[in-house]
């Protein structure tokens, strides 16, 4: 990986995201995260209010960070939430707040960090989709239509910015030690580890390590490509 990257993790105040700013900071880089309500403690890594279902806020943020740490270079898009319902109990807003938070604010920020990417002729997009998004998942038809929907936007922009040395890849995790999940019964959890062939949820190190890796010049051949992390879940998809 280039020295001392500047490094954008959305959703980075928590579970995946926090684990990635931190591992990126570890590495040196500048790290910068966003989320509604900022609350890193970290002294290395710069924390940033931003919605980003606002286009404005976007913007807003990007301006804070590029006047403190520079253009960002690598961005981790992983800010999302779940209004999980059954289908026939799903309101209109539980379905467009998800899809517009996970899907449509990906690509608010994606949009607002290619542009001093294409000027530098490089740059990393990385997206943090999930299993679910491949494999679908009762009660959650809003969170996998906006989790598939990073992989189509992904691989689209791999093919638009690819000629200006710009790689867009996605990470699909499986089930992770986070408030998400701990937010489930113990009934739950249980039953989400038994369809996991290694028998156990990743800890949220490990996605972070494949977002590392997706970031470095070791991957510096590989565009448009969906990385499952999942213990094996979703193998085949």
């Amino acid at each position: 990986m280039k020295e001392a990257l500047t490094v954008l993790v959305t959703g980075g105040n928590r579970g995946i995201g926090l684990a990635s700013a931190k591992l990126f900071a570890d590495a040196g880089h500048r790290v910068a995260v966003t989320s509604r309500d900022p609350d890193v403690t970290d002294d290395r890594i710069f924390s940033v209010a931003c919605d980003q279902t606002d286009s404005d806020a976007v913007d807003v943020a990007f301006a804070a960070i590029e006047a403190e740490l520079g253009a960002v270079q690598v961005l981790v898009a992983n800010a999302g939430i779940t209004r999980d319902q059954l289908l026939l109990r799903m309101s209109d807003d539980d379905f467009t707040e998800v899809v517009d938070t996970n899907l449509n604010g990906a690509y608010r920020v994606a949009r607002r960090a290619a542009r001093p990417m294409l000027r530098a002729r490089w740059g990393r997009l990385i997206f943090i989709s999930s299993v679910v998004g491949l494999l679908g998942s009762a009660g959650q038809v809003n969170y996998a239509a906006s989790k598939a929907g990073l992989i189509g936007m992904a691989r689209s922009m791999a093919r638009e910015l690819g000629s200006r040395n710009i790689t867009a890849n996605v990470v699909a995790p499986g089930p992770v030690a986070t408030e998400m999940l701990a937010s489930l019964t113990e009934e739950q959890r249980t039953t989400i580890t038994s369809q996991v062939p290694l028998g156990r949820v990743a800890q949220p190190h490990e996605i972070a390590e494949a977002i590392k890796f997706l970031a470095s010049e070791s991957a510096a051949y590989i565009t448009g490509a969906v990385i499952p992390v999942d213990g094996g879940l979703g193998m085949g998809h």
